[in-house]
């Protein structure tokens, strides 16, 4: 078999002015770490090899297709939240592509600038255009910031210096007067977007690209539902990974191809094909999201024999679990009903948060999870503090539960196997 690698693109990536030579070794990395986390897996589906090809394209044929959108005037958004109202960029015409780190290779390009102990996905994104190791960064018209966490609104101002920043107010609490600022945010987005496009959306607009975002998180819906069924007829590695692919694939083509994987899903539960084993211990994961190529966690619980079935996180069930009213028609009514759906997800930088308490439990219940892994990244304050809330529900309901704090260096992997281990053989008692 051949080794998998992941393409190069070398006079496009020194035309968007990268550090070619730097990146170029990145790339080999992150392409044997790939090969190693996933084609080293067993009996996988035949569909999944769509998104083997998205990893192998994701910074040659992908950003080829930015680039000529941009020369077709169309805007490039770069994005670090499931706040982002997507639907606005696409009835204009634009892409959106996510740009929130997972990588330790770009940390120390952000510590030369940033403080050492902020959120590691806020230095890696930062990293990645501090030292122009990523060819998203390079082509973004701006990047869309927002107000979710301290770290990141104070990074917001220093990263304007090096590519427009625009930041939108998410407010804190879901009072009926910051759902009314929150829909004047969006307003004033939909006018940025309007004013880089050069182009009025019109109701028309709007309307196609809700149909088209519901639809793609339709399509990861039936996923995350085919992922539930005992035994699991998919990994939970390659369930995280068309999750991250969501936020840089063209959500039309995406959403056939999850469909197309889902169908294959539906054979293979009909056949009784279980990954990795019959009885494999099922896993929830919730906390914060995991950025590509963050896949720690699953690599250390799938090693270890047993399959993660959801994420309760925003690279999981929170950006896809909630759809917008498609029945309203007026331009008006549909930046209501934008800002009504959004206004579901339920991040940890919300107080009270007491919905999201709930939907940790019922995700359990739905998955046909055995235990919970409540998952967080260091100097990440609102999902550390709020994990005392979620052990407190777990605890009442008798539900298995670690929490794990980390980053994205592999100095705690052997003591984290260690951990993992342990709680896995504790739900097998």
């Amino acid at each position: 078999m051949s080794h998998f690698e992941i393409k190069a693109y070398p006079e496009m990536w020194q035309s968007l002015d990268m550090d070619v030579e730097r990146f170029d070794k990145a790339r080999l990395m992150l392409g044997e770490a790939y090969e190693k986390t996933y084609l080293s897996q067993k009996n996988r589906p035949k569909s999944m090899a769509y998104f083997d090809n998205m990893i192998a394209e994701l910074h040659g044929a992908r950003i080829k297709e930015l680039l000529e959108a941009k020369a077709e005037g169309r805007p490039v958004i770069g994005t670090f939240c499931v706040y982002i109202p997507e639907e606005i960029v696409l009835a204009a015409g634009g892409i959106c592509v996510g740009l929130c780190g997972g990588s330790q290779g770009s940390v120390p390009d952000a510590e030369k600038i940033l403080p050492r102990n902020i959120c590691p996905m806020v230095k890696s994104a930062f990293g990645f255009k501090a030292g122009r190791i990523c060819p998203y960064f390079q082509a973004v018209d701006f990047v869309y910031g927002e107000t979710t966490c301290d770290a990141k609104k104070k990074t917001w101002e220093i990263l304007d210096k090096m590519v427009p920043t625009y930041v939108m107010e998410i407010p804190q609490c879901k009072n009926p007067r910051d759902i009314v600022l929150w829909n004047e945010e969006v307003k004033d987005f939909k006018a940025k977007v309007e004013e880089v496009a050069g182009k009025s959306i019109s109701e028309s607009d709007l309307a196609a690209a809700i149909k088209i975002m519901n639809n793609k998180r339709q399509a990861l819906q039936r996923l995350n539902g085919l992922r539930h069924h005992m035994p699991s007829p998919i990994s939970g590695k390659d369930g995280l990974l068309i999750e991250q692919i969501a936020f840089y694939d063209e959500p039309v083509r995406f959403s056939q191809k999850v469909n197309e994987l889902c169908d294959e899903l539906v054979d293979r539960i009909n056949q009784e094909v279980a990954v990795p084993a019959q009885n494999a211990t099922r896993i929830m994961v919730a906390g914060t999201p995991m950025a590509l190529p963050n896949w720690k966690i699953h690599n250390l619980v799938e090693g270890a024999g047993a399959v993660i079935v959801n994420e309760e996180s925003c690279i999981g069930t929170r950006y896809f679990k909630d759809l917008i009213d498609e029945s309203v028609s007026t331009m008006d009514e549909m930046l209501a009903a934008l800002t009504d759906r959004y206004k579901e997800i339920d991040c940890s930088c919300f107080t009270p948060n007491d919905e999201r308490i709930s939907q940790v439990i019922k995700e359990y219940r739905d998955s046909g999870a055995q235990g919970i892994i409540n998952y967080s990244l260091q100097f990440c304050h609102t999902y550390n503090i709020e994990e005392i809330r979620i052990r407190e529900a777990c605890e009442k309901e008798g539900i298995p539960y670690i929490f794990i704090e980390s980053d994205y260096s592999l100095e705690d992997m052997g003591q984290l196997q260690t951990r993992i281990e342990a709680f896995l053989e504790q739900i097998g008692d």
